[in-house]
């Protein structure tokens, strides 16, 4: 039990500085750039998924033996790519859906900040796919 303390406790590092990556990015190409949220979710997540991947199999998880890295790295790009899906079906939910149709929510909430809650709650439910997955695919058993 220690062990997975442990783990997780460094799944949460790595995940702390790959969600800074994902969130600068997301938020410069957001607010500051002006481009919409779907595509600085994609870049975001993308650049995120590379420091993500590197720090993960250095400092979290047991390379297994009989898998090539470029198998793993597909692997682990597949099950980011779950990921993306997830976070983009959650933006858009927040934004388009609740944020876009409520009224009184969009006239007391500014759209930037809209942006970041949608953001903060996206990230915290894929980390949660992100660890069990990554667990039950790549590490070694």
């Amino acid at each position: 039990m220690k062990q997975l303390i442990e783990q997780v406790l460094r799944f949460g590092i790595v995940g702390v500085i790959s969600t800074l990556v994902d969130f600068a990015i997301y938020t410069i190409l957001c607010n500051g750039l002006r481009i919409p949220y779907l595509i600085a979710g994609v870049c975001g997540f993308s650049i995120s998924l590379v420091v993500n991947y590197l720090l993960s199999m250095k400092y979290v998880f047991e390379r297994r033996d009989d898998m090539s890295r470029k198998r793993e790295f597909m692997l682990f790009a597949g099950m980011s790519a779950v990921g993306l899906v997830l976070n983009e079906i959650i933006l858009y939910i927040c934004i388009d859906l609740i944020y876009g149709h409520w009224a009184w929510l969009s006239g007391w909430l500014p759209q930037h900040w809209a942006n970041v809650g949608a953001k903060v709650a996206a990230t915290g439910i894929v980390m949660v796919y992100n660890f069990v997955s990554r667990k039950l695919v790549l590490e070694k058993k």
